[in-house]
Parts: structure tokens; sequence; C-alpha cells
């Protein structure tokens, strides 16, 4: 009879031991809560909220702040989530504060990062109408690598529906066409090398010839100027000599009246030739001195005028 006490004794002592322990853990677990005074906010998720529970930690840039009290759909808007947030006072919650869904790692966990806050936005506080203060939401990142992937493949199909619409069976056998006559191109000229080497040769020295007859240019216009006021003298003097003389070889004046009618007119109608060819040469010169390939394609067509 006694040791069926003393057993029963034991076991009191030991569940009541079991009990003091788990009452211990639970109030050293949670006693710093109960010692916090928390607020109630608001916001609401246009995104899935997957993988975030109750009692998920809310955080603002990185420390944990509170607790996700509430998950349920908006009332009269079922494209939205509502969550209710505990988060301890003090904590800066400002009117451009965001809360944005982040994932821990690659387990999948879900928590709230509250993000902003400047020093100069006055604290969030409670709207009419509203049971709490509400909490502006953000994008997560999943949600903008959703979208950006999402704009690319558009971009990427509207890109290769183009290709396809450009690359249509005309435009591949006019490519195809072109391609073969680049070939034959490029074949003819390999086998002319030699005949367009000696052609770029022939036109260099071409240009030096033309660039040495231009500086000799001004030199031959003086030249022509020159024996043209000769002839204009020698013809005047002439003149002169054949009106002087009149009275004194009375036997030359047939043959002087004879000069003077048949080889000044020549003479006159040479060195007005000549002038022409001094101008000619002078333009030459200056065409080439603005534009040298003039030698090798020649004088650029006219543009046309109006209604031609």
């Amino acid at each position: 009879m006694e040791d069926k006490v003393r057993f029963a004794a034991v076991g009191i002592f030991v569940l009541a031991l079991s009990a003091a322990l788990i009452g211990s853990v639970l109030w050293l677990s949670s006693g710093n809560s109960y010692r916090k005074d928390y607020d109630v906010y608001q916001t609401y998720m246009k995104e899935s909220v997957s993988g975030l529970n109750l009692n998920a930690p809310v955080r603002y840039h990185g420390v944990e702040v509170g607790r996700v009290q509430k998950i349920a759909l908006a009332p009269g808007n079922g494209e939205q989530v509502q969550l209710t947030l505990a988060i301890e006072r003090g904590t800066p919650v400002k009117e451009d504060t965001v809360a944005v869904l982040q994932t821990q790692g690659l387990t999948g966990i879900a928590f709230v990062d509250l993000t902003g806050g400047s020093r100069d936005s006055p604290p969030l506080r409670q709207q009419a109408g509203e049971k709490y203060p509400v909490i502006k939401t953000g994008p997560s990142l999943m949600t903008r690598l959703d979208s950006a992937l999402t704009a690319l493949l558009t971009n990427l199909n509207r890109t290769s529906e183009n290709l396809n619409a450009l690359m249509d069976e005309d435009n591949r056998r006019a490519v195809k066409t072109t391609l073969a006559d680049i070939k034959v191109l490029s074949s003819t000229l390999a086998a002319r090398s030699a005949a367009i080497d000696s052609s770029l040769t022939n036109a260099a020295r071409t240009m030096e010839n033309t660039a040495r007859l231009s500086e000799e240019l001004p030199q031959l216009a003086q030249r022509v100027q020159r024996s043209a006021d000769a002839f204009d003298r020698m013809a005047n003097e002439v003149a002169r000599a054949g009106t002087s003389a009149s009275g004194v070889f009375d036997g030359a004046r047939t043959d002087v009246q004879q000069f003077t009618g048949e080889t000044l007119p020549e003479v006159h109608q040479l060195v007005t030739e000549l002038r022409d060819l001094t101008g000619s040469l002078r333009r030459f010169s200056d065409q080439l001195e603005q534009n040298p390939s003039t030698l090798l394609y020649g004088k650029p067509a006219a543009k046309r005028g109006p209604g031609e």
C-alpha cells in the first residue's frame, strides 16, 4: 500500500514539473510580445499571396517589427487580398511607406516588407471609412519579373512575326539573287584585280598630270594673252604704217591694202580664238581644282529646274 502511494506522489510531481516547464517555455518565448504594444494596420494586395501564412513576419527595412494577424479577401472586391498587420508601436510607418510581398531565400516562405518612409513624410493616419490605417502596396519581385518576361515574350513574338512577314517568298528569292550577283561581282573583281590596279595607277598618274597642268595653266594663259596683245599691237602698227606710207610709197599701197584687208581679219580671228581658248583653259583649271574626279567621271549632269 505504501508503494502505491509513493508511485502516485512521484507521478503527480512529474506531471506538475512538466507543466511548469511547459509554462515557463511558453512564457519565455512569448513574454516579449506581451510586454510590447502594437498598432493595427491594413493593406490590400492585388497579387497572389501564396506562401504567406498567419503570424508571418512583418519587416521594416529588414528588421522584424510585427506579424500578419489576418489574411482574407477584400470586402466587395474579390481581386484583392486584405492583410491585417500588427506592427510594433513606434515603428515609423509614414504616408509614403509601401508594403511589398517578399519571399525568403529558396524556402518560399513569404513575409511582408515595409519600405520607404522618408523623414519629412507625415505619419500614416486612419482615413474616413477605414477601420485601420491603410498602407500602400507595391509589386513584388516575382510580379515585376513576370511583367518583364511577358513584355519581352510579346516583343519577341512581334519581332518574329515582322521577320516572317518581311522574309516572304519574293524577298527570299530577291536576297538569293542578290547574293548570287555579289558572288559573281567578287569573282569578276578578283579575276581583274591586275587591270583594276593598273587603272588605279593610271588614274593616279592622270591626277598628277592634271595637277601639274593646272599649275602650268596660268602661265600658259599669260603667254597666250601676251601673244594676243602682241598681235593687236602688230595689227595697229601695220594699219598706221599703211596710212602713213600712202604718200611716200604709192607703189606699195596696193600690197598694204591687200594685207590689211585679207590678213588682219584672220589675225583678229586668231586672237579671238586664242582668248576663248584661254578662258576655257581657266574654267577647266578651276573645275579640276574644285572637283578632280571630273577628269575620270566627266562633268556632272546639271540639276533640272522646276517643271522639267
